[in-house]
């Protein structure tokens, strides 16, 4: 008996729309991207600077997941059927080498993004996948469902109409792939901003814009979340790794609180307080210098300077004349 192979549309040409329809297609399948700009991948040719971050030497799905700020007990399964290991194994037996960095980023041995494009199109072409630029999709309605067989309209912006078996949502964070997704009986949870820097008003940033500092400790106490790296003073507040996995992390706390939360800043997460005081009563004994002109920490002038005023002492002030008091013992 003959039965039709089964039509298949992807509708989003990023790396998820590609490597979903490589994986659709078969001797059984029709598999279509439809892309709405004039580019597939663009996302793809921009991220990691232009190298492409292909994903990250973390071989166990169960310590992967807790890099994932939500969703890690769905993403369990799906990394269990395929996770990092066998993404470098796709990729390696279709020629592209990859390299891990010393933070376990993984880039294509080029550390050109053209290399993963190259090797997605060509994969999808020679799978049989039609690619479909300039196709932008207005609606998707399922028109029939018998047992397990369905059919889905798709209207593009032109007026045509594709008509599928198996629909695919690429979509990314678009809000039409999110309404046609709970249009079609998904749930789906409100999205809200991640991965952003943070806007901070406050006197003892002024003047510091530009210091970086290694191994700050950030913390939203209230959502008790806190994490430890690089930060960047900036005109508007604070950005850097630390500030953008902590937003990441507390998207959801710091949206409901209307990105109005109380932010603690430890300078010198490497050290504990003992070890702080004894360094600052050291150099009392150092009495004719300025304190201003004497950090003992590795931390730049300017904020050492910035974090004498806030604590209300005068920078100029010897550190023989300072009180035991004023060092908070």
């Amino acid at each position: 008996m003959f039965f039709p192979p089964l039509e298949i549309v992807v509708v989003g040409g990023g790396a998820a729309g590609f490597f979903g329809a490589i994986a659709c297609s078969t001797p059984h399948t029709n598999v279509t991207i439809l892309e709405a700009g004039r580019q597939t991948l663009a996302k793809v040719r921009i991220s990691g600077g232009g190298r492409c971050n292909v994903t990250h030497a973390c071989f166990d799905p169960g310590i992967f997941v807790q890099n994932y700020p939500r969703g890690s007990k769905a993403l369990r399964g799906a990394f269990s059927q395929f996770q990092a290991r066998d993404t470098v194994e796709w990729f390696t037996a279709r020629g592209v080498q990859l390299k891990t960095e010393a933070d376990g980023r993984m880039f294509p041995t080029t550390d050109d993004s053209a290399t993963i494009v190259e090797c997605l199109n060509r994969v999808a072409l020679d799978r049989g996948v039609n690619i479909r630029t300039g196709a932008a999709v207005v609606s998707v309605t399922r028109k029939s469902t018998v047992g397990d067989n369905n059919l889905f309209e798709i209207t593009l912006k032109s007026g045509e109409i594709v008509e599928c078996d198996r629909l695919l949502l690429a979509t990314g964070s678009s809000p039409l792939g999110h309404r046609w997704a709970k249009a079609l009986g998904h749930q789906v949870a409100v999205p809200v901003p991640s991965l952003f820097t943070f806007k901070i008003s406050d006197s003892r940033f002024q003047g510091l814009a530009g210091i970086s500092v290694e191994n700050v400790c950030l913390q939203l106490p209230m959502a008790k979340l806190k994490q430890i790296g690089p930060v960047l003073v900036t005109h508007w507040g604070l950005s850097g790794p630390a500030v953008l996995k902590l937003s990441a992390w507390g998207a959801r706390f710091i949206h409901e609180n209307d990105y109005q939360v109380s932010l603690l800043i430890n300078w010198l997460s490497d050290l504990n307080p003992e070890d702080i005081r004894a360094e600052l009563l050291a150099l009392k004994t150092q009495e004719k210098k300025a304190i201003v002109n004497s950090c003992p920490f590795s931390l730049p002038r300017r904020l050492w300077e910035s974090l004498i005023i806030a604590a209300d002492i005068d920078p100029q002030k010897r550190w023989g004349e300072l009180s035991k008091k004023a060092i908070n013992i």
